[in-house]
């Protein structure tokens, strides 16, 4: 099953750009093949880390090939389904291949703003349709929406498909209560690389993460230690890291891992309009605190 599979370290992959801005295919292979060795457990394709707003519709369907062509089913793949049309998702659903990919990640509309009410009809559409297990996404700060503990419970009761939700609202007290009262067979996954930590302890089973493109080993290791109780080590982990996960979000999410990844030699340090690479003084922070790194 799926949802037993979700333990530990999911990675937001990034997209890497050459300097024309194209896809660069032979560098996101090699960021496949430093994610395969580093003992990654999953991997979360079309997310806001990719940059999947400025992607066309086949250039994501080319990235989700290469990349389910690579991975050849030794990691699942979760794939981002996002959108705020739902009869425009339903169709989409339909006309999809999803080969390679094991699992939607379906975050909640933007924009348009709908009511507790409007989103569980939204969900139950789209569970209904989906061939696929489905972790929602809950993140306010980007959707303008906050899907509540009832309405999560209320899905995740009457949908056996719908199995996980990744929660990025950084509210621990509604986090918390939804863990406490979820039955069995649904799982919370922290959808904030700063709330990883705390959210394993409290009884979320992991982490999608961005910090994870550069130091998948490390952040890992710390979710791992987290779920076998081994507290004071995955806490030295993150206060390790507590700086660098400041700081790439500082100017925004990617451009901050994108500074990171370009540091450490393994990507361009590119991204597309509307997002820009961060600024001078983030990268230098960036840049000392990374010298000073023992990896």
């Amino acid at each position: 099953m799926l949802k037993n599979k979700l333990t530990g370290l999911g990675v937001a992959l990034v997209t890497p750009f050459k300097e024309d801005e194209t896809i660069d295919f032979e560098t996101l292979d090699k960021l496949l093949d430093y994610q395969l060795e580093s003992d990654t457990d999953y991997l979360v394709l079309m997310g806001t880390t990719s940059e999947v707003p400025t992607l066309s519709e086949e250039e994501k369907e080319k990235i989700t090939s290469f990349v389910t062509n690579k991975i050849q089913g030794r990691l699942p793949i979760i794939l981002g389904f996002g959108g705020n049309n739902t009869r425009q998702m339903l169709e989409k659903m339909q006309k999809t291949n999803f080969s390679g990919v094991d699992g939607l990640l379906i975050a909640t509309p933007y924009y348009n703003k709908p009511s507790q009410e409007g989103l569980y009809q939204h969900y139950k559409a789209l569970a209904n349709a989906s061939p696929l297990p489905i972790i929602l996404y809950n993140v306010p700060g980007r959707t303008g929406v906050n899907l509540t503990v009832q309405t999560t419970l209320r899905l995740v009761r009457e949908f056996p498909n719908i199995i996980a939700t990744k929660e990025a609202s950084g509210n621990i007290a509604q986090i918390s209560e939804i863990i406490e009262n979820k039955p069995a067979t649904f799982e919370v996954i922290s959808g904030d690389d700063g709330l990883a930590f705390p959210l394993i302890k409290l009884g979320a089973i992991g982490v999608i993460s961005v910090l994870g493109n550069a130091f998948p080993k490390q952040i890992g290791e710390m979710a791992r230690l987290a779920l076998n109780g081994e507290n004071t080590r995955a806490e030295e982990i993150c206060l390790r890291f507590a700086k660098l996960t400041e700081l790439i979000f500082a100017d925004g999410s990617p451009a901050g891992v994108k500074c990171i990844l370009s540091c450490m030699g393994l990507a361009n340090n590119k991204l597309r309009l509307p997002l820009v690479p961060v600024c001078s003084d983030v990268c230098d922070s960036i840049f000392e605190t990374l010298k000073n790194f023992e990896t």
